[in-house]
């Protein structure tokens, strides 16, 4: 028997049924018609948000990274709640501008802009973080063929990262931003080409629990911008400091503290270097707001035992919860939370094996856990679904449909 990570809070059982945002598993399914699918509870996205912004300091900006969910309803419910929408490719350009936020709000990184995402990008006056010089030098050209002044950040590659973080993305040789001694020479081009410098992003890396990494990180990004600032001679006008704010997925997992990323980030930011005086800030957080307001739900097709294992064959699998299979990055498989959620909150009985109706070995949604008995039409429930999810697995995989998804919100 192997263990699985903590249900995160927010759900409820009514009559013996899983309840996500006042619904019951069963009748959401049949309102989406079928299974497989994702369920949002935006009431908790809410919720996540207001207790940042209390834990954090007040001039910090907070931003979400539509990468971590694009679902369109999802993005267009965030554009009231956030200050900026941080997008990665022409795609998420276009949703984030669908769902009505400003393109002053709207921030455009990802290391292989395409020349139409970049005359895109430009068109709508949103900002580009730029991740070479090379991609500079295409961005000016495009603009002044289009005759418009480009709006353009650098994104840097530090010479640290996030400690503990479950991707590393700055510190040494990376395919993401500018080596920080080279960014200095790149503003300054910048400024002669007269374009519209809009200051800099710093990501170091993501899904972190550690806040004391995490504040480190932060304030080395804080250190980091005002000596860049000094070497160029003028202040940035906004720093976007990036996340890595981690979920607990896993069993032993302990949720980030927030309240001491934020009284460091405080601290930090009190006494700021007189480079960045009038410099504005902001974080960049996607899983961290939608991960655990997300519930992934399948239904047992088949229940049948094979060398005394009991498999649940569900409509489910790693082509619409690919990290939740163990195939998106993790080295050792780990459970992710899970419950049958037909009968959610009863005394577990029996140790199964979930998997997918993939033909493939490496699709399981949970491995040798302790659950209630279930039958065949009974739903199953994986939760920290709500980030990573159906846009981050091989939905075309073996011609099997999409997954539906349902935001739920009150407003």
């Amino acid at each position: 028997m192997k263990q699985f990570g903590p249900i995160p809070p927010g759900f409820a059982a009514r009559d013996g049924e899983l309840v996500i945002g006042g619904r019951t598993a069963s009748d959401l399914a049949h309102e989406a018609g079928d299974t497989p699918l994702f369920v949002y509870d935006f009431a908790l996205v809410k919720a996540r948000i207001a207790a940042l912004r209390a834990a954090l300091p007040a001039e910090v900006a907070l931003h979400y990274a539509v990468k971590a969910n694009p679902f369109p309803p999802l993005v267009a419910a965030m554009v009231g709640e956030v200050d900026g929408l941080d997008v990665a490719s022409g795609g998420e350009l276009a949703r984030a501008l669908q769902a009505g936020k400003a393109a002053h709000a709207i921030s455009f990184a990802g290391p292989g802009k395409r020349d139409a995402e970049l005359a895109a990008a430009l068109e709508a006056g949103v900002i580009i973080n730029l991740e070479s010089e090379g991609e500079a030098h295409r961005a000016l050209s495009i603009a002044k063929e289009m005759h418009v002044k480009p709006h353009l950040a650098v994104r840097v590659n530090p010479d640290f990262d996030l400690r503990g973080s479950g991707m590393k993305m700055g510190g040494g040789a990376k395919p993401f931003g500018v080596d920080a001694a080279r960014v200095p020479d790149l503003v300054r081009s910048l400024f002669q080409a007269g374009a519209d410098w809009r200051g800099f992003h710093i990501f170091a890396g993501s899904q972190a629990l550690d806040a004391a990494a995490v504040a480190e990180a932060l304030a080395a990004s804080v250190s980091l911008t005002a000596k860049l600032a000094t070497e160029i001679g003028e202040a940035p006008p906004h720093v976007n400091l990036g996340g890595g704010f981690g979920i607990p997925y896993f069993a032993g997992d302990a949720p980030l503290d927030v309240r001491e990323v934020g009284a460091q980030l405080s601290a930090v930011l009190a006494p700021r270097p007189e480079a960045l005086a009038a410099t504005t800030f902001s974080l960049e957080l996607g899983r961290y707001l939608v991960g655990e307001a997300g519930v992934y739900l399948t239904r047992i097709l088949d229940k049948k035992v094979s060398h005394g294992e009991t498999f649940l064959i569900t409509d489910g699998g790693l082509h619409h919860q690919l990290a939740a299979s163990g195939n998106f990055g993790t080295v050792v498989r780990r459970n992710y939370p899970v419950a049958i959620a037909s009968r959610f909150g009863a005394p577990p009985e029996d140790v199964v094996t979930i998997t997918g109706c993939l033909c493939t070995p490496l699709d399981r949604l949970a491995d040798s856990v302790h659950l209630p008995e279930a039958e065949v039409g009974d739903l199953v429930a994986l939760f920290m679904a709500g980030a990573y999810g159906a846009s981050a697995s091989p939905q075309a995989f073996l011609a099997h449909p999409p997954a539906r998804e349902i935001l739920i919100n009150h407003d």
